[in-house]
């Protein structure tokens, strides 16, 4: 479902007019896709934060031209601040079909003394533009070591299609390491470590 949300057109350009819009609460964007030339715009940031939280977000852009679909393809976030400061947004179509990587959720839990590892956090899906799942769920309750679950294997939502290998691994599970293990893999880096050192000391006795 897309989220409707209102959309300014963009005259000027550049990292003082951006600085400008993003003081007055708007963050800068452009839609570009499907053969268009690119349309510089506006969105109100409080509201386009909240909606790109969500992976593969689909807007409703309300342009003074008209309405028009748009897939969120990139967020380019402050390093430090993590303040949005622009948006990429793929033109779409209502009933297209589009390639999205979809995050994976586990849910349960696995039989007493094993873990499961995530080996797929996300699979590519082909799925039309406007019913993209916002994720996938693994139920592995009850799980026991040594099972596995392929791309192929995961129940995908009404009309979307793997795009992916259906033989790649998206979970295992295997019986949790012992406490020795542990212990021994610990005291094994301490050792490494301890080398390291011990190897570095002549180079510093000779600067």
């Amino acid at each position: 479902m897309a989220d409707k949300i209102n959309a300014e057109e963009r005259t000027a350009f550049g990292k003082g007019a951006a600085r400008k819009l993003r003081a007055a609460g708007r963050i800068p964007a452009v839609v570009y896709g499907h053969g268009t030339d690119p349309v510089h715009i506006s969105l109100p940031g409080h509201e386009l934060s909240l909606i790109v939280r969500r992976a593969n977000a689909v807007l409703d852009l309300d342009l003074p031209s008209g309405g028009q679909l748009a897939l969120v393809k990139d967020v380019q976030k402050d390093p430090v601040r993590q303040i949005i400061e622009h948006v990429d947004l793929l033109v779409v179509r209502s009933g297209e079909r589009v390639e999205v990587e979809v995050p994976v959720v586990l849910t349960g839990e696995t039989l007493g003394g094993t873990v499961a590892t995530l080996d797929s956090a996300s699979l590519l899906l082909s799925v039309e533009a406007t019913s993209i799942p916002q994720h996938l769920t693994v139920d592995i309750e009850g799980a026991e070591d040594g099972f596995q679950l392929t791309a192929g294997q995961v129940e995908l939502p009404r009309g979307a299609k793997l795009a992916g290998d259906p033989e790649a691994l998206v979970v295992g599970v295997a019986n949790a390491p012992s406490e020795t293990a542990l212990e021994n893999e610990a005291e094994g880096e301490s050792a490494e470590g301890d080398l390291v050192a011990e190897d570095a000391e002549p180079a510093a006795a000779e600067a």
